[in-house]
């Protein structure tokens, strides 16, 4: 089984500051994960010629059980509002997805709320640099996914930047998944290193030590692959974990490869 998650900065690739189809499936292809998450991702967004990231991707894997789900209605950075309910699916999207291979039983969506105020964050490009933006609300997608080993809870999130409350996101996170059955995964770029990540959570990384950002000379892990020792006898032992350089995002995807 591999797992991988990625954060696609809407498929933007760092060398000419486009979006193209074939790049962000040709990155998602190299990855040949059976189940992935997807952070930062557009559906119908100008800045990334209206494509829908989320089918993409899922058809560069061959992966027929896929879900996008939206944060924010409109473009982050510009103008946006907190999305609210399927009238808003007409108007361009961004938020995160997940991928699988293999069929999904059960799709839960946890909203975790934007921390309220703003925060200085670097954002990459010519009109980038040290801005002050406000953060965006976030959410949590999570599968029960019906797997050759039997069913497991695969999750997705991407947190606050924002120190201190992308911590109180990860808990309430970690509670929600508690109510959905092990072995239980929570994957996502969650804005902190590996060293907060365990001591909030209790949680074991399956690839602890592999940075992933920024994606040209990566120096710091914020991506990570999560998994909570209640119930995680039947995942295997990891024997591969990858951080490929695949021309597509600010970050490196993560890959884990389980041998059950």
């Amino acid at each position: 089984m591999r797992l991988a998650t990625f954060n696609l900065l809407h498929g933007r690739s760092l060398s000419d500051g486009n979006v193209h189809a074939d790049r962000v499936a040709a990155a998602v292809a190299d990855l040949d994960a059976d189940i992935l998450g997807l952070q930062e991702v557009d559906r119908a967004q100008p800045r990334s010629g209206h494509l829908d990231l989320t089918a993409i991707a899922a058809d560069a894997l061959g992966a027929p059980a896929h879900r996008f789900a939206a944060a924010v209605v409109g473009t982050p950075g510009e103008t946006w509002h907190p999305w609210k309910s399927e009238a808003d699916n007409d108007h361009p999207l961004y938020g995160i997805a997940l991928i699988s291979r293999w069929p999904v039983l059960r799709w839960q969506i946890t909203q975790l709320p934007a921390a309220p105020i703003r925060s200085p964050v670097w954002v990459p490009g010519p009109d980038g640099g040290l801005l002050l933006l406000k953060d965006e609300p976030r959410i949590l997608i999570a599968a029960v996914i019906d797997t050759p080993t039997g069913p497991m809870t695969v999750a997705n999130t991407h947190l606050s930047f924002v120190p201190g409350w992308n911590v109180r996101q990860l808990r309430h996170a970690v509670r929600a998944l508690r109510a959905l059955p092990a072995p239980r995964i929570l994957m996502g770029d969650l804005n902190m290193p590996s060293g907060p990540v365990r001591a909030f959570t209790g949680w074991r990384s399956l690839a602890r030590g592999h940075a992933t950002y920024p994606s040209p000379a990566p120096k710091a892990q914020l991506d990570h692959i999560l998994t909570d020792p209640r119930g995680a006898g039947t995942l295997g032992r990891v024997v591969q974990v990858r951080t490929p350089a695949v021309g597509v995002s600010d970050h490196r995807p993560l890959v884990v490869h389980l041998d059950q």
